[in-house]
């Protein structure tokens, strides 16, 4: 069993790597201007949301609470914006042949 402290200091660490890859892919978005990306940086920014709330509401379980939903959200981003993108490309190949 982890101690509080030992939680709380690792659910920082987590939010922190969260907001750094968020960034990274909003950079990436810069860029490229790819959906992909945003989709990818929103889901971290709610992710990094997510550990900071458990860190700083002192929420063990997080299963059993609504921060849960934060997580779902993110997953859900990362899904649509990889189907997006898959649809967009074989849209893209049936225009080509056509």
């Amino acid at each position: 069993m982890m101690t509080p402290t030992a939680y709380a200091f690792m659910t920082g660490v987590l939010t922190a790597l969260y907001l750094i890859a968020g960034l990274f892919f909003l950079r990436f978005w810069r860029r490229t201007r790819d959906g992909l990306f945003l989709a990818f940086a929103a889901a971290f920014a709610l992710m990094a949301l997510n550990q900071g709330i458990l860190a700083l509401g002192g929420l063990l379980r997080e299963e059993q609470t609504w921060v849960y939903l934060l997580r779902l959200a993110a997953f859900l981003l990362i899904i649509l914006g990889i189907a997006r993108k898959n649809i967009g490309r074989q849209a893209a190949r049936q225009a080509a042949r056509s």
